[in-house]
């Protein structure tokens, strides 16, 4: 399902944001087979889970590269282990965190709350590319709170860039409120300013900078690319994952065909047979698909059928078989 590239983009110009409780394993593998050239991300995963968690929290298929690790945490020695143990698996890049804003974040002291303490971040950088020799990149927000001029998100890229060695920013053009919004509500409420990420790009233009926040189309991907280095799309791409079926041409130049999204249904069989047989539920792939036939006559079926009995014990692939007869029109 993947394509051959024409032109040598860098990896940045499309990815798919890190979400959480959504861009799991299985979310990236489907994501893999309808692009092959978008950078995929983790879910956010703390330094915590996995230097002390129980389960194995970085592992993945290699099925999916690229694929870049989000890590949440501000302990430079921490960041710095877990990004050697990412490179020791074949993880294409680290993404450090540090524009989520949800409560629970600020508590370990990580994601948008590290806006306040760029020295803290740029030690955090500094360290983890002592230890890998991947690329090893922020995501962060425009500001936070009060804190929201351009002169504090200038700094803050200044400092990171110059003393963490940092040369890889993507920015949700958005500040988060550090109270009194929930994390939902900070991808909402504060109003989009583009404009201030094209800024940075222009005042640090030896640095890699990517845009995300709002993006819902590929005509307005190019848009921003005309301006900035990347891409990267978040709810959109999640909710209408066939957007994806068109990246490797529309962005990445690639000569083949979109895939058909049917075909990318039907290649998912093998891997869902193979997670079967581990103690995978169905239903913990399939949700990640339940958008794919958006605008397509009988998605609403697809829809219904995969959320009602996806879930049920002993559902198996033909669950998604006969999800997929409301599509085609074929009996599975």
């Amino acid at each position: 399902m993947t394509s051959d590239k024409t032109t040598n983009y860098p990896m940045q110009r499309f990815s798919v944001a890190p979400m959480l409780d959504w861009t799991d394993r299985h979310c990236r593998y489907f994501h893999r087979l309808l692009s092959g050239q978008t950078l995929l991300y983790t879910e956010m995963i703390t330094t915590g889970a996995i230097l002390f968690g129980k389960g194995n929290y970085l592992a993945y298929s290699q099925q999916e590269q690229p694929v870049a690790l989000q890590l949440g945490g501000s302990d430079p020695q921490a960041l710095a282990e877990c990004a050697k143990r990412a490179e020791e698996l074949g993880y294409n890049e680290v993404n450090l965190n540090a524009g989520c804003p949800s409560d629970r974040v600020q508590n370990g002291r990580f994601g948008a709350c590290l806006m306040a303490e760029p020295e803290l971040v740029a030690d955090c950088i500094k360290a983890m590319k002592s230890a890998v020799s991947i690329p090893v990149t922020v995501k962060t927000r425009i500001g936070i709170d009060d804190s929201d001029s351009y002169e504090f998100l200038q700094r803050f890229i200044q400092i990171v860039s110059e003393q963490g060695g940092c040369d890889n920013f993507t920015l949700h053009a958005r500040k988060a409120w550090l109270s009194g919004l929930s994390p939902k509500e900070n991808r909402e409420i504060p109003p989009l300013d583009y404009p201030r990420v094209y800024q940075v790009k222009q005042d640090f233009p030896h640095l890699t900078v990517s845009i995300n926040g709002g993006i819902k189309t590929l005509d307005e991907a190019k848009a921003h690319l005309m301006h900035v280095d990347g891409v990267m799309m978040g709810r959109e791409a999640y909710q209408n994952p066939g957007i994806l079926a068109e990246v490797d041409r529309e962005l990445f130049g690639t000569r083949t065909d979109a895939p058909d999204v049917v075909s990318v249904i039907e290649a998912m069989y093998p891997y869902i047979e193979h997670e079967l047989s581990q103690g995978t539920y169905l239903g913990h792939i399939t949700r990640h698909m339940l958008g794919i036939f958006q605008g397509i006559p009988g998605a609403r079926q697809f829809r219904r059928h995969l959320s009602e009995n996806a879930h049920k014990a002993g559902a198996d692939v033909e669950v998604l078989r006969q999800a997929l007869t409301f599509v085609t029109g074929k009996n599975s």
